[in-house]
């Protein structure tokens, strides 16, 4: 039971670290660039931790079934101590650029692990409460990141945004160490070829995200490579993605109503702020506080969904979150001048109520229905189709906002096309079916093999 506690404290710790260096430039961005110069690089300082965390999480989902959870989460957990120690030493823009990038990968081998390890520790009916108490972290650090960034930046330096990483990993790692992995790994070969195809066709992919020329070029490259990566991988006895994953039906339809979703709307909490400081010209704080909505929905709707697992299955459920999606899509489709922080409160509060119950089901589906050596990159593609739909969301929500004649005018577009892609995402939701293994328990007390 120490050793259960003891896991719960390092992933909790290190899942706090992680998102928080998400946001926690939001606020303080500005002044970093203007210290150390090189504005054209302002965006990158962002983009490189974002696609390095994108590219590595299901890498590092695979690893963890190879060589063990506690290894390589480990890992990623001093790697991201180095990569946030660089970043506060960097002396221009291209440093903190390069140091970004290295905080990345360590937070793509940190991110699945409270997912996968909460799998290998807990049974279905409990996995929910714990998914909501990770979530309860993303929630706290969506509001405390900015806060304590302009607090480092007020009474200290922009340094501490990344200094204060430190001390928090060491604890997470002390932490960890009396954890006992209950998971056994299945030693194989490590597909390096199809690890470096996945990762370049999924970086230029991404770069289409974060580029202002060549977006086409980027995109075709990536596509081209991610082809190649599928052949490849086909003949591969030890695949860094197994097949059995893409062609698995119901597997593939929750991934794929899990990207669709998050295209639509997930990218909500990036541009509601801005309506609610613009048009309703509430405060910085008061517009994170308004986010707040989605966090108590998505923990209130997570905490039972292992449960109901049992009970009803995973199509009734997911069906049931993706009507609360096109619910709250058309609530912000019909957002104007006249709403403010409790309207939106409330929108934010169905939409967490709706990816709170489809993340929680697709997370531990993917844990149940894939093999036991496979559990682990079966969570993180999961996860990693997520977070491929926010990017091209956000990207695609922002292209509306910017090229509008008016604020107005884009939130509206913006807010149309998510409740578009909600609605298909209800439609994909529809294609997943509930199988004879639907609902089966892989779980093992711990201590046991």
């Amino acid at each position: 039971m120490n050793s259960r506690l003891s896991v719960m404290v390092s992933i909790v710790l290190a899942m706090l670290v992680a998102s928080m260096d998400t946001t926690i430039m939001n606020t303080t961005m500005p002044i970093i660039a203007k210290e150390l110069g090189g504005f054209s690089l302002y965006a990158w300082a962002f983009a490189s931790y974002m696609i390095t965390t994108t590219v590595l999480s299901p890498i590092a989902g695979r690893l963890s079934d190879l060589f063990g959870r506690k290894n390589v989460f480990s890992f990623g957990i001093i790697l991201f101590l180095i990569g946030s120690l660089l970043c506060g030493l960097s002396q221009n823009m291209v440093q903190l650029v390069l140091f970004r990038a290295v905080q990345g990968v360590g937070a793509g081998f940190m991110m699945p692990f409270p997912a996968i390890i909460a799998g290998d520790l807990f049974p279905v009916e409990k996995r929910g409460k714990i998914q909501a108490f990770f979530t309860a972290m993303w929630g706290i650090s969506a509001v405390l990141a900015p806060l304590l960034g302009s607090l480092f930046v007020e009474y200290a330096t922009w340094r501490w945004i990344f200094y204060v990483n430190i001390p928090i990993c060491l604890l997470s790692l002390v932490t960890l160490f009396p954890y006992k992995e209950v998971y056994e790994p299945k030693r194989a070969a490590v597909d390096y070829m199809g690890a470096a195809l996945f990762a370049a066709a999924i970086s230029l992919l991404l770069l289409v995200t974060v580029v202002e020329q060549g977006r086409w070029w980027y995109g075709a490259a990536g596509a081209l490579l991610l082809v190649v990566f599928y052949y490849f991988e086909k003949r591969q006895p030890s695949p860094l993605v197994p097949l059995s994953l893409v062609h698995h039906r119901t597997l593939k339809w929750m991934n794929i109503n899990g990207f669709v979703s998050c295209v639509a709307l997930f990218g909500t909490s990036s541009y509601i702020p801005l309506f609610l400081q613009n048009v309703a010209h509430l405060s910085v704080f008061a517009s994170g506080v308004a986010l707040l909505g989605s966090s108590v929905g998505w923990m209130i709707a997570a905490v039972p969904a292992g449960k109901w697992i049992l009970r009803y299955g995973y199509r009734p459920l997911l069906i049931i979150g993706n009507v609360l999606l096109v619910a709250s899509g058309l609530f912000l489709a019909l957002l104007n001048e006249s709403h403010g922080f409790w309207y939106v409160f409330f929108v934010m509060f169905v939409q967490g109520l709706s990816f709170g119950l489809t993340s929680t089901v697709g997370v531990i589906g993917s844990q149940q229905l894939a093999d036991v050596h496979e559990k682990g990159i079966a969570t993180s593609f999961f996860m990693f189709c997520r977070n491929i739909g926010t990017a091209i969301g956000v990207t695609v929500m922002g292209a509306f906002l910017t090229k509008a004649p008016t604020f107005m005018t884009g939130i509206r577009h913006l807010f149309l096309f998510g409740l578009i892609g909600s609605i298909i995402a209800l439609i994909t939701s529809f294609f997943i079916r509930d199988e004879a293994e639907a609902g089966r328990n892989t779980w093992q007390p711990e201590g046991t093999a």
